[in-house]
């Protein structure tokens, strides 16, 4: 993960100075744009230093080393649900609080509530039922 982070990284020292030349640009009227620029600066810092860290934690992957081989890679990446409908109802209920912004804001209360049902449904999809463990 050592590219990963060094990439990241190096977002803060180019997303910065953009972040003050549109400030000079804009003779610092549109303090959005500053602010906006300045947090992708941040974001990407975190990512660089999550990737850092992480890396550091695990050791290299085959990915980082010029010598492996295709099979180092092969196995388990992880734990995914192909069957799970949480996902889609929570992003239903993300889609019905934008929408509530736009038409009436009433609307985004019942997209939350669903949200949250959405959110606990998914986190705790394998405490219960035919997947418990």
């Amino acid at each position: 993960m050592k590219i990963e982070s060094w990439l990241f990284g190096a977002g803060v020292f180019f997303f910065v100075p953009v972040a003050i030349a549109y400030g000079f640009l804009t003779e610092w009227k549109e303090w959005v744009g500053v602010l906006g620029i300045l947090l992708v600066g941040g974001l990407a810092g975190m990512i660089g230093a999550y990737l850092g860290f992480t890396g550091r934690r695990i050791g290299m992957r085959p990915e980082d080393r010029p010598d492996a081989e295709i099979h180092e890679g092969a196995g388990e990446q992880g734990h995914f649900s192909p069957w799970s409908w949480w996902p889609l109802v929570l992003g239903l209920s993300c889609a019905g609080g934008f929408l509530g912004l736009a038409i009436g804001f009433w609307v985004t209360y019942v997209a939350g509530g669903l949200a949250i049902v959405a959110l606990i449904g998914w986190v705790f999809e394998y405490s219960r039922g035919d997947h418990a463990h």
